[in-house]
């Protein structure tokens, strides 16, 4: 077990704020281990994302919003995340007794990761007189350019939060400077969704080729709103396809990239390319684990991967995660040479599947009620 050797804290009255999927699964083991345990808490939703929330809720069994800021389509440019931000701030001032009810200053709002919907979280908790817990804090990869915006959203986030629920030994150094309490997980909660997702995986039904494949996964910043980028990203794809095919999973926010700098069409001559919808976790997760191994920019696939043991390489300059780095993870740095390396002998970056043992939902849990 994990020790948690910080003061423990009484906490009134506890919030959940979310406003994307890659949320939602990590923050859905905690919210329901607060169900199991019959603690109340208040979920708010900023809705940057809605597709496939409700069944992502479904499958982890996390109760419906009590509160959804925003109810329109997903906030996937720019522009609209700038006037999204705004408009939900204004509600939160104007609102705050209807969003937090009856709050007091030692309630606290937990906020995830490294989205704008963190950062808008832990200003409403700043607004509404509560403490802020970040869970997955202490991620950095110092290069506010890679990834960006996601670089930036932490820090700003650090500075917003009273508490800090570390994914392990390399965040919790990473907020030496800051005077916050911090409770070292041991890993990520993503470890717990992930687990959850190989119990079910009987149940789940997903279209799995019969023979040897790879699935590629791209969607950051850095990678689809440069068309040299996107076109790299094309061109490692029309390089991986003469080893085995590829699964190349379509996000829309990627999808709509590929449309505006001409490059649909040519994705879709590649020979032994497969595109395939975006998918929900339970059913990418089985797709993946039946993988030869996962290309991809997120942060997220890095641990999944880790804690399968699956090769995985990352089409990235910088990472803020350690998770698995130099053993069954490959940064790129966007090096052909290392990508070609990584795609001719994948192999040797297979590992044994990783058995954690504590939750790191459960310990979460355990500091807020203790």
């Amino acid at each position: 077990m994990v020790p948690i050797y910080l003061m423990m804290v009484m906490i009134r009255k506890i919030y959940v704020i979310l406003g994307t999927k890659a949320q939602l699964i990590k923050m859905a083991p905690v919210m329901a281990e607060l169900q199991r345990r019959e603690i109340d808490y208040r979920f708010i939703f900023t809705g940057q994302h809605r597709e496939t929330i409700d069944q992502l809720r479904e499958n982890f069994g996390v109760k419906k919003p009590d509160v959804i800021l925003y109810d329109g389509a997903d906030i996937t440019g720019v522009v609209q995340m700038f006037f999204w931000s705004w408009r939900i701030l204004l509600k939160v001032l104007f609102s705050k007794k209807k969003i937090f009810g009856d709050s007091a200053p030692e309630d606290v709002l937990l906020v995830h990761g490294d989205t704008f919907s963190t950062v808008l979280g832990s200003l409403m908790g700043r607004f509404a007189g509560i403490k802020v817990g970040h869970v997955e804090s202490g991620l950095r990869s110092f290069n506010y350019f890679h990834p960006f915006p996601e670089e930036l959203t932490r820090v700003v986030t650090f500075y917003l939060s009273d508490y800090y629920f570390c994914p392990g030994d390399f965040a919790m150094k990473n907020l030496a400077k800051f005077k916050g309490k911090k409770v070292n997980l041991g890993a990520n909660t993503l470890f717990d969704a992930l687990q959850l997702a190989r119990e079910n995986f009987e149940r789940v039904k997903v279209d799995i080729p019969k023979g040897k494949y790879a699935v590629c996964s791209v969607h950051r910043f850095e990678n689809i709103f440069k068309k040299d980028r996107l076109e790299a990203v094309v061109d490692i794809l029309e390089r991986t396809v003469r080893k085995l095919p590829v699964l190349f999973i379509m996000h829309l926010p990627t999808k709509k990239q590929l449309e505006k700098f001409g490059l649909m069409e040519r994705l879709e001559a590649i020979e032994g390319l497969e595109l395939r919808p975006r998918y929900d976790y339970l059913e990418f997760i089985k797709l993946v684990d039946a993988a030869e191994f996962l290309m991809t920019d997120g942060g997220s696939n890095q641990e999944e991967c880790f804690y399968l043991g699956k090769p995985c390489l990352l089409l990235r300059m910088a990472t803020e995660r350690d998770e698995g780095l130099d053993e069954n993870v490959l940064l790129s740095g966007y090096s052909d040479d290392l990508i070609d390396s990584f795609v001719l002998d994948y192999s040797r970056y297979e590992r044994e599947p990783l058995d954690l043992g504590e939750s790191p939902s459960k310990l979460i849990v355990d500091y807020l009620v203790s």
